[in-house]
């Protein structure tokens, strides 16, 4: 029995519902060079699932670890993607010990303050990890990235990747991807994009010109600054959730959660989350549609159908070109 499989047969036995259905939506055309498919995913840390105030209308077993491990595992291997861009990870060796079943292999840089360890009930930091199948890929060399905010190194992380593809047909030549998670909250527009402008700096200089994947929870809506400095950055980066759009826009949401506090229970949902790619080196053949809010149902995410507040990107992209 697959590790898939091996997990779903663990769900059964919980009791669970079917995870939320989704399907790729895509191109017509063949692909003629390497195909890749990436998932975005913020997890949600299991430490920040906790509290009075956090996802008041969500089933209690929905975020009790025995049944969100499964979910997050089931999610992360059910649409077959080759490296997986994961934020809140706050159970890393977990994941490890799961997908390591199913042939992938990881890395991890966690926050230097991670609120996690503010909770009673913790396992350590949480930060952002890369996993990627290695029956499909190599990974040459991986850098750990401490965000800054004006030369002040801030609580933000990010993490650079260098891949090559393995037994492959056509010489694809390697590329890069790069995961992120910048600074939550209103009021922090200028921070989040100098966090992001540090960033790529730091990419400038190790990617060059080389094909890049950047991928992350940026906790901004494409109306902020620093989606626009993502766009227009060097590297020529377009959102892989616009290109198969008809009028080129984000999705309406990849996040919709219902919180609880003093003022009575409160409902968001936008879009945060995002995959870029280089335009000049990559193509878009398909996506994983985004569900309607009668799917998603009436208390939002996470949910016994769903494990995380965030929803997962998923998209093929076709290596066109490597300089």
């Amino acid at each position: 029995m697959n590790t898939l499989k091996s997990i779903q047969t663990e769900i059964q036995k919980n009791k669970l519902p079917p995870l939320l259905a989704r399907k790729f939506v895509g191109t017509k055309e063949d692909a003629k060079g390497k195909t890749v498919r990436i998932l975005q995913w913020n997890v949600l840390a299991q430490a920040l699932s906790q509290g009075a105030d956090n996802f008041i209308l969500c089933p209690a077993e929905a975020l009790k670890w025995e049944n969100r491990s499964l979910r997050i595992v089931e999610e992360l291997l059910r649409n077959d993607a080759s490296i997986l861009c994961l934020q809140e990870v706050d159970f890393f060796s977990t994941l490890k010990d799961h997908l390591g079943k199913a042939h992938f292999s990881g890395v991890f840089h966690p926050k230097p303050e991670s609120p996690c360890l503010d909770q009673e009930i913790n396992t350590g930091p949480d930060g952002c990890a890369i996993f990627y199948d290695e029956r499909k890929l190599k990974m040459l060399n991986s850098q750990n990235i401490n965000l800054k905010f004006k030369e002040e190194s801030t609580n933000q992380v990010a993490i650079l990747c260098k891949f090559e593809g393995i037994n492959e047909k056509k010489d694809v030549g390697t590329f890069c991807v790069a995961v992120t998670h910048l600074k939550a909250s209103p009021g922090f527009e200028e921070y989040r994009q100098t966090q992001m402008k540090y960033l790529l700096q730091i990419l400038q200089k190790e990617v060059g010109q080389q094909p890049l994947i950047l991928a992350g929870d940026l906790n901004a809506q494409h109306t902020e600054p620093v989606y626009e400095e993502v766009v227009k950055s060097s590297f020529g980066l377009s959102s892989a959730y616009t290109f198969l759009s008809p009028k080129r826009v984000e999705p309406p949401f990849t996040t919709w959660q219902i919180r609880g506090g003093r003022r009575g229970n409160k409902e968001k949902n936008e879009t945060i989350d995002y995959v870029f790619f280089s335009k000049n080196h990559f193509q878009v053949r398909s996506i994983l549609d985004i569900p309607g809010q009668d799917e998603i149902g009436e208390k939002r995410l996470p949910s016994l159908i769903y494990p995380s507040d965030h929803l997962s990107l998923v998209c093929d992209l076709e290596l066109t070109k490597s300089k």
